[in-house]
């Protein structure tokens, strides 16, 4: 128990992987100025990472292998993929605001290297399937939590007082990369809990 609560707290904190790992950059930028996209970017990411992970791991046990182990990319990319695409037809029919707001970043997160990052790896790291799971869940709530986190910084930013050459991208990447130095103070977290 104690290894599954490391690997889902080194999601979140340790080994975030928009701010620790930079993967998942194009929605954590886009989709984080309301908080309520941000929720629903991030609700649909954990969706389909957890997904992802629970149709992707026995495909890779027992279809691919060591043998096949090559098409492990184009393999999980395609599971990927068809996951976004049910993700898009239910917001679509259910939640109609949501998928408005999300525009053009919900068929995007077939290409967000995050979800495809963190398929990957479970493999690499020779996951069993529980761990897999934990992995991925730690993964999505660490993104949400960073979405959540610049959400809140982005509000700040529209309301206060920028110099001119400073307003848009540059003032965003600033902010972003304070939010990600102050995930480095979560470093040691982890290994100190279980000592």
């Amino acid at each position: 128990m104690k290894i599954l609560f490391s690997i889902l707290l080194t999601g979140i904190l340790t080994e975030n992987f928009v701010l620790a790992q930079f993967l998942g950059i194009c929605p954590f930028l886009g989709v984080s100025k309301k908080l309520n996209t941000a929720m629903g970017m991030s609700v649909a990411v954990i969706f389909v990472m957890a997904v992802s992970t629970a149709v992707c791991y026995p495909i890779n046990q027992f279809v691919l292998g060591q043998k096949y182990a090559y098409l492990q990319t184009i393999v999980f990319i395609l599971v990927i993929a068809a996951l976004v695409q049910l993700v898009e037809i239910l917001l679509k029919k259910y939640i109609p605001s949501l998928y408005n707001a999300l525009g053009i970043y919900l068929p995007l997160i077939t290409t967000n290297c995050a979800v495809l990052g963190v398929v990957l790896l479970n493999v690499s790291q020779g996951y069993n399937f529980m761990e897999s799971m934990f992995s991925s869940l730690g993964a999505g709530v660490g993104f949400m939590v960073a979405m959540i986190m610049f959400s809140g910084v982005r509000s700040k930013i529209e309301s206060s007082d920028v110099p001119e050459f400073l307003k848009g991208l540059p003032i965003t990447l600033i902010a972003a990369s304070l939010v990600s130095v102050s995930f480095m103070g979560f470093s040691g977290i982890v290994e100190g809990i279980f000592l």
